[in-house]
């Protein structure tokens, strides 16, 4: 098997990205042909000019995916284009991890801020930010970058390698700008509106989708028909006593 394929069966059946040293000490130990007489230096590269074989092999449109170097290794993923019938078969197999718009805003902001405090979050997003780090901890999106030198010394936040995975970043330095981040968000935004407004009443109350009226709507109706009846009954009785007079 030549170095390039065991690269790539390495590269594949890796959970996490790998990184380069890693891959040369595999290749060490498995004692490939091609390395057995070179030094280590010399087996870094021959490992390297491997893999930029195998990423210039996998960028022909004929390949579905693609070697990527992401956070400080190398992994497998499909490519951008096929995103859309990838999400696809992804919903199909579970249903997507998701934030809070909170958990979002205080990522966002420790994403753009990093290394930051609680504080500083909160000053930022105007609220308390306390609860939603402990979730974004539990999901280790972000971890702690040690303490600030200022009085009380609070702990400091940044994203983690988590999130590089997460989010299929090389590193922070491949976030988009702020202005493409707005850009995002509107598109998003735009792209959810119309399933959101699905079956919200127009101005007669009448749902759009032609569903049917809560059953607070229901009750209320209950109750001025009961009104109409108990109208009609006093009527009745009126009539009635006018009647024998």
């Amino acid at each position: 098997m030549s170095l390039k394929a065991k690269l790539e069966a390495i590269i594949y059946a890796a959970e996490t990205p790998i990184t380069l040293d890693h891959l040369v000490q595999l290749v060490k130990d498995s004692g490939a042909s091609e390395t057995t007489t070179a030094d280590d230096a010399g087996i870094k590269l021959q490992v390297r000019d491997a893999i930029e074989g195998l990423i210039a092999d996998y960028s022909s449109p004929d390949h579905g995916v693609e070697i990527r170097q992401i956070a400080g290794g190398y992994r497998m993923s499909t490519k951008p284009e096929h995103h859309d019938v990838v999400r696809a078969f992804a919903k199909s197999l579970k249903p997507p991890i998701r934030l809070s718009l909170p958990a979002l805003e205080t990522l966002a902001v420790i994403a753009y801020k990093q290394p930051v405090t609680v504080p500083e979050i909160s000053e930022i997003r105007g609220v308390d930010s306390s609860g939603v780090i402990a979730t974004l901890l539990d999901r280790k999106l972000i971890t702690t970058a040690g303490r600030k030198a200022v009085i009380g010394r609070p702990i400091l936040y940044k994203t983690s390698k988590e999130f590089l995975l997460r989010f299929g970043l090389k590193d922070v330095g491949e976030l988009p700008s702020m202005e493409e981040f707005e850009q995002l968000v509107a598109q998003s935004f735009e792209a959810d509106l119309p399933a959101a407004l699905e079956g919200v009443p127009d101005s007669t109350g009448v749902p759009d989708n032609g569903a049917v009226e809560s059953p607070r709507a229901e009750r209320e109706d209950d109750a001025s028909q009961g009104d109409r009846d108990n109208e009609s009954v006093q009527q009745a009785e009126t009539s009635t006593s006018h009647s024998q007079e």
